[in-house]
């Protein structure tokens, strides 16, 4: 499991801390007012900290929206989905993130300082997230998950824990829409029919997708259908779709495989005659690559888990992820 922020973050969290009010006072006085729309960048993501603390800031006090922030992209897109034009939606960490193992800067408790609310998904992804929200003052935060029938991790160091990955589930991410909902009407009730008929209708297309996912895996025959990845992060896509999961490790930590898990793997892709395996994007692929050869297997590409990609890339949307990521399992397993 990825651990959590180290004794020199937490000191420097308490020193910024205790400046912060005053910080965040003169930023919010000096700051001019946003020559952009919500939309100019990809989920709130701007290319340096100092732009994401100026637009951040900027476009809700600014517009008179309320100021989201969610701890990784996946979920932003979500809440942007049901908030609409009539709130602020920001990720705390970029496209790319290694979200499991992350260490939140003086900067990001900033942000965390300056949002109305914030979202995070629960289950142990966001170690980092008890010492982060200790170190704000009054801003209310919402645990996604809550209300997940659960599954938990059954191997490695992390057995009995929760996997935190319940997202990738089209019905879980249904129970996520619906906190969504819930959270942004409580902290906004003007704007509460919008942000229903926003999830309504975004619920219908989770709904839509999962009977399209479905029918497409039901195009590989039922022995055959294996999903390998580096990380066990498909374990409530597998459990929906009747997938048989096998990974090199349970949850991001080390981001790099032991010789004893790397040779469990090549054992039974080779004994099972797997023909593809894949890695996530977020970490390296390089032990993968390893367990192809020696399996005789392919490397059939990199899924979408923790992040999101770009606006011009395969997985700009949590809709997108979810399409991506079967398709290129299903084309693996059907050309090989």
């Amino acid at each position: 499991m990825a651990q959590g922020i180290g004794r020199g973050l937490g000191q420097r969290f308490g020193t910024i801390a205790c400046l912060l009010l005053v910080n965040t006072a003169c930023t919010t006085a000096s700051t001019p007012a946003p020559t952009d729309s919500p939309a100019a960048s990809t989920l709130g993501v701007s290319d340096t900290k100092q732009d994401q603390n100026q637009n951040f800031t900027n476009q809700g006090k600014n517009q008179g929206k309320k100021v989201i922030l969610t701890s990784f992209t996946v979920i932003a897109d979500m809440a942007q989905q049901v908030a609409g034009d009539k709130a602020i939606v920001n990720s705390l960490t970029k496209i790319g993130a290694e979200i499991h193992g992350y260490e939140p800067t003086p900067s990001d408790l900033r942000r965390g300082q300056q949002a109305d609310l914030i979202l995070d998904n629960g289950l142990g992804l966001e170690k980092w997230a008890e010492k982060f929200y200790g170190n704000l003052r009054n801003i209310p935060h919402i645990t996604l998950s809550q209300g997940v029938a659960v599954i938990d991790i059954s191997q490695d160091s992390s057995a009995g824990k929760p996997n935190p990955h319940a997202w990738m589930s089209p019905k879980a991410a249904l129970i996520y829409v619906e906190n969504i909902r819930k959270a942004l009407g409580d902290l906004d009730p003007i704007n509460a029919s919008t942000y229903n008929a926003n999830a309504a209708t975004y619920s219908q297309k989770i709904k839509t997708l999962d009977q399209q996912l479905r029918e497409t895996i039901a195009t590989v025959p039922p022995e055959k259908r294996f999903i390998v990845s580096c990380e066990g992060a498909f374990s409530y896509l597998a459990q929906d779709y009747g997938l048989k999961e096998l990974y090199l490790w349970a949850v991001n930590s080390e981001q790099q495989a032991t010789p004893k898990q790397i040779q469990q793997v090549i054992q039974r892709v080779r004994s099972q005659k797997i023909p593809v395996v894949f890695c996530e994007s977020t970490v390296s692929a390089d032990a993968q690559k390893q367990v192809a050869r020696e399996a005789g297997a392919k490397f059939a590409g990199v899924f979408y888990v923790d992040s999101l990609t770009t606006a011009n890339g395969v997985a700009p949307t949590y809709l997108d992820l979810l399409t991506y990521n079967v398709n290129i399992l299903v084309k693996g397993l059907q050309e090989n």
